[in-house]
């Protein structure tokens, strides 16, 4: 039996800095918000075509059901809101059209977003291994940036990010 071939994406998300916002509005990024704003993206750039055509054969089931389950050409697996790494899975046959999608995303929630691709892979082991390395610089170059303001939490908050990537699984 062979298993279902897929491609590991490890991107990393920039929120745009120069929007003034009201401090009662930041922006927390979750696996949920980012799934959200690529199947936005699927949906507005390639319509509804080009998602169903990206879910598979879905053999004469009804469009509106096959939307529901997007989760099945692209997974958002992690997301770390404070380093803004995520890691996203979706099926070899889709991710061209997933990159695609992630390229056009503009916003996630009301903030002005994009993504940029770190590293490309097929298989989960070696995709922990590229974020892993990501997010360790990216920490550092973090807790640089906030000086003396690093805390306990935010460091066991990390560490709990650093273990969830340890145990990512298909």
């Amino acid at each position: 039996m062979v298993g279902s071939k897929n491609r590991y994406m490890v991107m990393e998300i920039f929120l745009d800095p120069n929007k003034e916002l009201p401090v009662d509005d930041p922006i927390i990024l979750t696996q949920f918000n980012v799934s959200k704003a690529i199947k936005d993206s699927i949906l507005i750039n390639f319509g509804e075509c080009g998602l169903a055509s990206s879910l598979g054969s879905f053999q004469g089931e009804q469009l509106s059901i096959c939307l529901c389950h997007v989760h099945d050409i692209c997974v958002v697996k992690y997301v770390n809101p404070i380093t803004k790494v995520c890691i996203i899975r979706t099926s070899r046959e889709g991710y061209q059209k997933v990159w695609s999608a992630i390229s056009l995303v503009s916003s996630i929630g009301n903030r002005p977003a994009f993504f940029n691709l770190l590293d490309l892979s097929g298989s989960i082991k070696a995709c922990r291994k590229a974020a892993m390395t990501c997010e360790e610089g990216k920490f550092e170059h973090y807790k640089l940036g906030k000086g003396v303001e690093v805390t306990y939490e935010l460091n066991r908050q990390m560490h709990n990010c650093l273990e969830r990537i340890k145990v990512l699984e298909h």
